[in-house]
């Protein structure tokens, strides 16, 4: 049979040699991915035999076996799961988190600490080459459920893989780690011993769905013989070999919450989600009447890097009176939880049913707004009498929490409450709606927001400079989904969003308000020459050229109709493929006390058809963009009047 020699790709074998010598310092770990993966392939293959029944007889045990060899040092993980064909072997063992290898890399280079480095390994899903941790070499022989065909995979961690087509009598796979010596010091214990492998199965996997068996050796008496005289002749006790089972296999979710400790919890987060570091919460539901069924979901202390790709892999895992379902159940969840990990088990579905029966099901439907309904309120008791940890998972997940504003309108009220913003109030300090209601001026009866691409640029917006000058607080909304948000929530606890670069501006008392109308009024008669003569210079790209209320220290700026969309929505749009939106024309505010637009309306009185005042168009037209943020459309020419202008000046 022809063996092919690979060559992993530079980043994985940086990565390898991250994992192979300082990756993490409780090496023991490796039997714990090891085994969770045998448990993924073993319920893979009773979840596709369930739409296939020649995958899976109804008299073979699914199970997973451990089998050592003391005198060459060798453990193989054998399970007798799905398999993996040759495609299968080189896109899930022959690369290194094939959709995440970058990002993983450029986090490692952030986290030089072995402890942090081994929760990235966890989160960038690479747990088994972690078995580099504690053998020099590894060889994996594997076969599909469906196939006649084995391939066998053979690494040592040095830059290189061999594959070649191989025999095996069974599906599954095997996994043989040729082990290091054993190192005390640098926590390479004996892994052939059998106490060592019980105790860490034991420790990390007793929950595992499915039997770990290995074979014990044990000391039995000798046999009773008694002499002519009916005495017993003395004997040496016999050694004998018994196969047992390592772990309980009880579901942790069916016991006593008072019952399992916070470690045991941990472990079986990791075992289901593959992530290396404990969960930030936990949350156990049982329901009961006419639909019974219990949850056990995890919070996640980071959000993984896959989180906001298009085609994420997502959902609760499914079973029926603790058979596994489905892996990946999105129907019990909205997506915008798709961060929530953990089971539903359910006493009143068949075990027969399907996804597309699972989509339809009544059952699922009741199930996913009562875990919808339980999560929501468990964040906002969080939020409440834990806000430290809420502030930390609102770090990792706040901005997929947002997409349920638009997404889900049964539960808008109940994540508005669970937000958090920026805001003029507090540059480091973020703040709910709740707290904003509570600072609101009186009589303010609007909540002031702008979007924008950056804190940056929003924080040095000329939009709000009216604002700030009468001390009425602004939200700074930069997250993409923001500009999502705004479209489908209008208000919150019976006050308005506004939008501070949209519409027209009115701050103030009511007698405020009335002089700040009579002076625009009067300034109007000065300057509605001058606005004339720059609309129609800016006809093409602006709607109209009016004064402004908003500006206090900035000449001009751009704003939007009350119902029109904001520049940073503008951009967005026009970033998505095959995207072809009109240009949008905004309207052109002048702030009448700025000594620039003061000085161009005395040139505009000297000479209304001075040819500078073209020029001058342009040049405030790219002012606003410029400070908004936004792309000039011409940023040559641009340059070149601002060039022109500067000779002028020296």
């Amino acid at each position: 049979m022809t063996t092919e020699t690979h060559a992993f790709r530079a980043e994985t074998r940086q990565l390898l040699d991250i994992v192979i010598h300082s990756l993490y310092s409780n090496k023991e770990i490796f039997l714990r991915e090891l085994v969770s993966n045998a448990s993924d392939a073993l319920d893979r293959r009773r979840f596709e035999a369930l739409t296939d029944g020649s995958l899976l007889t109804e008299d073979e045990e699914l199970t997973i076996r451990l089998d050592v060899d003391p005198a060459a040092r060798t453990l193989t993980i054998h399970d007798n799961g799905i398999g993996m064909d040759r495609d299968e072997v080189v896109a899930n063992i022959g690369t290194i988190a094939k959709s995440g290898t970058r990002e993983l890399m450029e986090e490692l280079a952030k986290n030089p600490d072995s402890e942090a480095r081994a929760e990235l390994i966890g989160r960038f899903g690479v747990g088994f080459y972690s078995a580099f941790m504690v053998a020099d070499r590894i060889v994996l022989v594997t076969r599909r459920a469906g196939s006649e065909v084995a391939t066998r995979w053979e690494s040592s961690g040095d830059g290189t893989f061999t594959l070649e087509a191989t025999d095996r009598d069974a599906v599954g796979t095997s996994i043989t780690l040729h082990l290091k010596p054993v190192d005390a010091e640098n926590g390479i214990e004996d892994f052939t011993d059998f106490y060592v492998l019980r105790r860490i199965v034991k420790k990390h996997s007793d929950f595992v769905a499915y039997p770990i068996r290995a074979d014990e050796e044990k000391e039995v008496p000798a046999p009773e013989i008694l002499d002519d005289a009916g005495q017993p002749i003395p004997g040496e006790p016999q050694k004998v070999t018994e196969e047992v089972t390592l772990n309980s296999q009880v579901p942790i979710w069916t016991r006593n919450p008072d019952d399992v400790k916070d470690e045991e919890y941990a472990e079986f987060y990791q075992h289901i989600s593959h992530d290396w570091s404990a969960p930030l919460d936990r949350i156990a539901l049982r329901a009961e009447g006419r639909i019974e069924y219990r949850a056990l979901l995890f919070l996640p202390e980071r959000a993984p890097f896959d989180l906001y790709y298009r085609e994420p892999n997502w959902g609760l895992r499914l079973y029926v009176r603790r058979v596994l379902i489905l892996e990946n159940c999105e129907e019990l969840l909205p997506s915008y939880l798709r961060f929530v990990r953990g089971i539903v088990d359910s006493a009143d579905l068949p075990l027969n049913i399907s996804r597309e029966m699972v989509q339809q099901d009544r059952h699922i439907h009741q199930m996913r707004k009562w875990l919808t309904r339980k999560v929501l309120d468990h964040l906002a008791t969080m939020k409440k009498e834990e806000n430290e940890k809420y502030r930390q998972l609102w770090k990792e997940f706040g901005r997929v929490l947002k997409e349920g504003t638009s997404a889900d309108p049964d539960q808008q009220k109940r994540l508005m409450g669970l937000l958090y913003f920026a805001s003029s109030h507090d540059s480091e300090e973020l703040t709910d709606l709740d707290g904003y209601l509570e600072r609101m001026k009186e009589g303010q009866e609007e909540i002031y927001y702008l979007t924008g691409e950056s804190l940056t640029t929003v924080k040095n917006s000329p939009h709000l400079e009216a604002f700030q000058a009468k001390g009425y607080e602004v939200l700074y909304l930069t997250d993409p989904v923001d500009e999502i948000l705004v479209q489908s929530v209008f208000e919150y606890g019976d006050k308005k969003l506004k939008s501070v670069g949209k519409g027209e501006v009115e701050l103030g008392t009511e007698e405020e308000k009335k002089e700040a109308e009579m002076e625009l009024s009067e300034q109007s008669k000065t300057f509605g020459d001058l606005m004339t003569r720059l609309q129609k210079l800016l006809d093409d790209t602006v709607k109209e050229v009016r004064l402004s209320t908003r500006l206090t220290t900035s000449p001009v700026c751009l704003v939007a109709d009350e119902h029109g969309i904001s520049p940073n929505l503008e951009r967005l749009l026009r970033q998505t493929e095959g995207a072809d939106l009109p240009i949008q024309k905004r309207i052109l505010e002048l702030n009448p006390k700025h000594e620039l637009i003061e000085k161009l309306q005395g040139r505009f009185a000297a000479d209304p058809v001075d040819p500078l005042l073209e020029e001058y168009a342009q040049l405030l037209l790219g002012y606003s963009l410029l400070a908004e943020g936004s792309d000039l459309p011409d940023p040559a020419a641009y340059n070149r009047l601002v060039g022109k202008l500067m000779l002028q000046a020296l």
